[in-house]
């Protein structure tokens, strides 16, 4: 009985966390086969994909730039999650803003992308509103991982074609987590 009234507490109470969202761009609409955020998500991965640097050299460089896997584990409310997936794409956003013009990659496939991260970033913005912040700790520690990429990887290898190809993977990475994320925040509806 107490496993039961348990179990229906915590559904309740997930219910109710993704339902004060009140966000449509992260949960899909009966017949969709994803949401707003994942249509969004699919289309800047597979622009990513279209922006293979044209080096012959070894495709990416070798770096100690470490992915902040413990930071997509660290929020547990939901907001608090929408609010991490916003910082990092507004750094994901800043970092292309760099000189990339080694990375020969056509101008207007970069400018698309940007701005299906920019939306995305605006829309979970909407979705939390003032309701939450990441907490200062891993704000702290996102704005450090993404000065290493600029500095370690990309200012250190002046901006060069193998240091944008691991920029681009990397960013596949943090694009997938981030879609894991709101992924398990919608189905939670």
């Amino acid at each position: 009985m107490i496993s039961r009234i348990f179990f229906a507490s915590l559904f309740l109470g997930m219910y109710s966390t993704g339902s004060s969202l009140s966000c449509k761009w992260i949960v899909k609409d009966p017949g969709d086969k994803m949401c707003q955020f994942s249509l969004h998500n699919k289309q800047a991965l597979g622009l990513l994909d279209m922006m293979i640097t044209n080096t012959t050299k070894v495709a990416e460089i070798e770096h100690n730039v470490a992915f902040p896997n413990r930071l997509y584990r660290k929020t547990s409310k939901a907001t608090d999650k929408l609010a991490f997936i916003v910082q990092i794409l507004e750094k994901l956003f800043a970092l292309f803003e760099e000189d990339h013009s080694s990375a020969s990659w056509e101008e207007n496939t970069v400018e698309n992308f940007l701005n299906i991260v920019n939306k995305q970033a605006e829309e979970l913005r909407s979705c939390i509103g003032s309701h939450s912040y990441t907490t200062q700790k891993v704000q702290r520690r996102t704005e450090i991982h993404f000065k290493r990429l600029l500095n370690k990887i990309l200012k250190k290898n002046g901006y060069s074609a193998e240091a944008w190809e691991t920029i681009r993977n990397i960013t596949k990475d943090h694009l997938s987590q981030c879609g894991f994320l709101v992924n398990s925040l919608g189905n939670a509806h």
